[in-house]
């Protein structure tokens, strides 16, 4: 397959960020605008943004001159005749978008896909300036979007599947976080985030609290660091005001913008957020009258088709930065609660969105569930794909669950032969969702954390076990319980974004899923200590050279690697193999007479003393108790069966768990600080 290609036609601050975002993940740009000057300052946006990350150290100067070497500059729309997905971000005016498209559509290659980068023009209306709108639709990024990793993608109704499938490709090869939205007003987040911050302008207009107070109370309910009138300040207040008198136009009087946020635009002037004292006894009311809002225009939304639980969550998550989406926060302050309160407002204010799907989920008395596991059947092959990116696709109890049902749907259907495994977003899977293990462990609930790991371990070893041939696609950072789950896969594809770590020695516990059972299987228990111990990653390419991945590839060409797996047949991915010459220090390090000098940085023959002074020093700022614990399980599962060995790591689970320094790592990993075991006592 040839190499996917894309172009940018706008210069601006969002064009060139996009354009920035999509080099840096190693796809070739090109960006157009009108005149040399214009493309050049953009470049220089570019330029100066990635050399800001070198002097804070976040990049080299290797990978901004890789970067820069993807990103070409052009004034003339025929140098991206040939490109596969064309971004239009230029000024938001319709007319102006449409002369870009139908420029675009008269000399782009016919299968080019024309993405509109709009956050409040209807999509079709920018279609109908080309003679492909079944190839045109809406690419809404946020700002900054070198930053921000959501992209809103938006189908109008002549927009075709297969369209869709190519913006997803190209959502994944930038690295964006999609979300998959109607082509409706506000598209999914301003539909709710908008008026979330003009409620706010109506409750100080109203005389119910100053600024100071409606900000604190927003963001102690919604667990933000910003409330509404911060916000606006930040992003440009003007826009609130233009996206709500297009929401009044468009839905109805609800969405009217306050007269006081009229007058406030016409003034130029930022909001006083600082205009008082805060009024706690306030706090109940303004968070109960935003919370009404911003969740009533998301239901709404849902009843339209517009968009799912799911995309919406996920798109406060990533593009707002809301610690909880607006049905996770329904579920948190009560769903038959948040209903009544958006009563209160229908009752109170003439055009308050009618949401059916919020009445009778609190007519259920229970709370909101989400799907974390997307389920995808095309011919003989199913695929599914972990779609919970804004927690890295972490596992928890229901996303275990979900694999299961979906893994157990494969199972079942005749016409599958092959299941492939997939992680939506920058990750496959980052681990297990830890604040599980903590709360057990602070509850003293260890039985739950064995029923858990138990579950995880059979799902596991069916995947492994299975008739049908199995497929994890690596093409993401994965660590711990995710890199078990790729180990537990017959076959892997990885490309160059794929690694496998597991973290858990600095956690003080074990990789409890089957990761150093198969990781000695396959690479002998030397190469399994030093990697488990030091919580090492491994990359793609080094876990090809090891044998652990089936087939290294490219992003593009992911599909057919699988086919070639597929027509190669099942192997043995415990067959004997040789071990790396590069490895050799690390088989002599790790092996049973040199294990405890290489833990104390003593010499050992035959390998480099500063190899060995840095894997000690790797270790020492782990979990003694792990770097105890690890070497003795990797050993006695040396000699068991995968089986046995899983049997073996569950029996031991409970006094890792019970260990103080399991609390200490775990807490720590959660809170985000580093972990002092020093203060274990047993």
């Amino acid at each position: 397959m040839a190499e996917f290609t894309t172009a940018v036609v706008g210069a601006g601050t969002m064009g060139s960020g996009i354009a920035q975002k999509i080099a840096q993940e190693g796809v070739p740009v090109t960006i157009v605008d009108v005149t040399q000057e214009q493309v050049d300052a953009g470049y220089k946006k570019i330029t100066d943004m990635l050399g800001q990350g070198v002097e804070r150290g976040v990049f080299t100067q290797e990978y901004v001159d890789e970067t820069l070497s993807r990103v070409s500059l052009a004034t003339d729309y025929h140098a991206i005749k040939d490109v596969d997905f064309v971004v239009e971000a230029v000024f938001e005016d319709l007319k102006v978008k449409q002369d870009v498209m139908k420029e675009l559509d008269a000399i782009c290659k016919p299968e080019t896909i024309l993405g509109s980068n709009t956050s409040s023009l209807y999509i079709k209306d920018i279609a109908k300036a080309t003679n492909r709108p079944d190839k045109v639709l809406g690419t809404h990024y946020f700002f900054h979007p070198a930053k921000n990793r959501l992209l809103e993608i938006i189908a109008h109704d002549e927009t075709t599947e297969e369209t869709m499938e190519i913006a997803k490709k190209f959502s994944d090869l930038t690295g964006k976080t999609a979300i998959y939205v109607k082509d409706s007003p506000g598209f999914a987040v301003n539909r709710f985030f908008v008026p979330w911050l003009t409620e706010g302008v109506k409750i100080y207009e109203e005389g119910i609290a100053n600024k100071a107070t409606i900000d604190k109370a927003a963001e102690e309910a919604f667990q933000i660091g910003m409330g509404p009138f911060a916000l606006m300040n930040a992003t440009g207040i003007p826009i609130a005001l233009h996206s709500a008198e297009s929401f009044e136009r468009e839905l109805s009087p609800f969405y009217k913008a306050p007269q006081l946020l009229v007058d406030q635009v016409e003034k130029g002037d930022l909001w006083d957020v600082k205009d008082g004292d805060i009024d706690r006894s306030k706090f109940d009311e303004v968070a109960h009258r935003l919370l009404a809002t911003s969740i009533g225009a998301a239901a709404k939304l849902v009843d339209e088709g517009g968009a799912t639980m799911e995309d919406i969550n996920r798109g406060a998550i990533v593009g707002l930065k809301w610690r909880l989406g607006p049905f996770q926060l329904a579920n948190e302050f009560g769903v038959e609660n948040v209903y009544e309160w958006t009563q209160e407002m229908a009752a109170a204010r003439p055009g308050f969105p009618a949401v059916e799907m919020l009445k009778k989920q609190a007519e259920t008395g229970k709370t909101f569930d989400f799907r974390y596991v997307d389920y995808d059947k095309v011919g003989d092959e199913a695929t599914i794909t972990i779609n919970r990116p804004e927690a890295m696709n972490a596992l928890n109890h229901v996303v275990v669950a979900q694999l299961r049902s979906s893994f157990d749907k494969a199972e079942a259907d005749p016409e599958v032969k092959t299941i492939v495994f997939k992680g939506a977003g920058k990750a496959f899977v980052a681990g297990a969702d830890l604040k599980f293990f903590v709360e057990n462990v602070q509850k003293g609930t260890l039985d739950n954390i064995v029923d858990f790991t138990r579950d995880g371990h059979k799902l596991f070893r069916d995947i492994e076990t299975s008739d049908k041939q199995t497929i994890a696609v690596l093409d993401g950072l994965s660590l711990g319980g995710g890199s078990e789950l790729a180990l537990s896969a017959q076959a892997i594809v990885a490309t160059d974004k794929g690694s496998f770590g597991f973290p858990e020695s600095g956690l003080g516990i074990y990789p409890g899923y089957g990761g150093m059972l198969r990781f000695n299987k396959q690479v002998g228990k030397e190469i399994a200590k030093y990697f488990v111990l030091t919580g090492k990653t491994v990359n793609a390419e080094e876990a090809a050279e090891l044998g652990i991945v089936t087939k290294l590839t490219v992003p593009t060409e992911i599909e057919e690697a699988i086919a070639e797996i597929v027509a190669a047949g099942k192997n043995d991915k415990y067959h004997d193999r040789e071990t790396p010459a590069k490895y050799q220090q690390v088989v002599i390090a790790f092996s049973d007479e040199n294990i405890e000098k290489t833990l104390k940085g003593e010499h050992v023959d035959g390998v480099d003393d500063e190899f060995i002074q840095k894997v000690a020093k790797t270790i020492s700022h782990k979990s003694p108790n792990s770097v105890k614990v690890i070497p003795a399980i990797i050993d006695k599962q040396t000699d068991l069966t995968i089986d046995e060995g899983i049997e073996y790591e569950l029996s031991q689970l409970k006094d890792m768990f019970a260990n103080p320094e399991a609390k200490i790592g775990l807490e720590a990993s959660v809170g985000g600080y580093r972990a002092d075991f020093s203060k274990a006592t047993v």
